[in-house]
């Protein structure tokens, strides 16, 4: 399968956009309260049904789903919400679409989700995050298995790799059994932090947390590795799962001045290798036209149009 992350450009640019990333500053949820919240999650997980069908409907059946479904939730339970009860028969509505389509939905919390930081106060707010997560993910029904992950990064090394590691490896161990069993964890794009070796030596191994591999930032943490030979090694830690994977492409091919970590809007192809072993989340700027593109030249190019 090919899927896309968050936001969906089609549905957004109509006269009655369609989201499910409303969200408001601190000010705003500190004088509007919970209220506001609920009235919030109520409209995304209804527009995220939506965004669902409209995937099914162009037989796209893999999508990454915001981390503001639920805007504020690392200051409350779900059911402190006034709307709870309509807002869990809408996240119902998604699961039951996602289960009878055979769709797959991640998360990916973003950059400041640092579970193995050595500030204790960080790695409270990134569990407190991870957890969310997992609760919304539990109130659609969805299984507890990486197959609907939340990836996070590393994304630090403090110095020590190695010290490191360990505070990742014993935070894993903390959180609740519904965030532990849906937690993946992806390579860094810098040379110097996390390459896919590295996760499934100092993680996986001890852990059991699949380690998703990401075609692009692989090219900054090779380590000697094939691209192929690395993706095997992520593969093999995601055991009878169909592993999940990123690409995209730097958008130096197209503008050299770019940041070599940037990623291009669109994409030209992927390795058929890839496809074939892995579910393939598209990172490119345009988002689902980026993956509707490229699906409409692979098939003018196996019709010889």
């Amino acid at each position: 399968m090919l899927g896309y992350p968050c936001l969906n450009r089609t549905l957004r640019d109509r006269s009655d956009p369609l989201r499910c990333n409303r969200s408001m500053h601190k000010k705003t949820y500190e004088s509007r309260g919970l209220p506001y919240v609920s009235e919030l999650a109520r409209r995304n997980f209804a527009d995220l049904h939506e965004i669902l069908q409209w995937n099914l409907d162009h037989d796209i059946r893999f999508y990454r789903c915001t981390s503001e479904l639920v805007p504020w939730n690392s200051q409350f339970e779900l059911s402190a919400l006034p709307d709870y009860d309509e807002i869990e028969t809408l996240a119902r509505r998604c699961g039951a679409l996602i289960d009878e389509a055979g769709m797959r939905l991640t998360f990916h919390p973003d950059y400041w989700c640092k579970l193995a930081s050595e500030a204790d106060d960080t790695v409270e707010r990134a569990v407190t995050a991870v957890e969310y997560h997992a609760d919304w993910l539990d109130l659609m029904g969805l299984d507890r298995s990486p197959y609907y992950g939340i990836n996070v990064h590393i994304g630090a090394t403090y110095g020590d790799k190695d010290a490191t590691a360990d505070r990742f490896c014993e935070t894993i161990d903390r959180l609740s059994p519904g965030a532990r069993e849906r937690v993946t964890v992806e390579n860094d794009d810098k040379p110097s932090l996390w390459s896919v070796p590295e996760l499934t030596e100092q993680v996986s191994d001890r852990t059991g947390v699949p380690v998703v591999f990401d075609y692009h930032h692989h090219s900054f943490t090779d380590r000697g590795y094939t691209y192929r030979e690395a993706f095997e090694l992520a593969a093999d830690t995601w055991g009878d799962v169909r592993p999940a994977v990123h690409y995209s492409e730097p958008e130096r091919l197209r503008d050299p001045t770019a940041r070599p970590q940037a990623h291009a809007d669109s994409v030209a192809g992927v390795p058929e290798w890839l496809c074939e072993r892995a579910d393939v989340m598209l990172e490119a700027g345009a988002k689902e036209r980026a993956l509707l593109a490229l699906r409409d030249k692979s098939d003018e190019k196996s019709t010889g149009a």
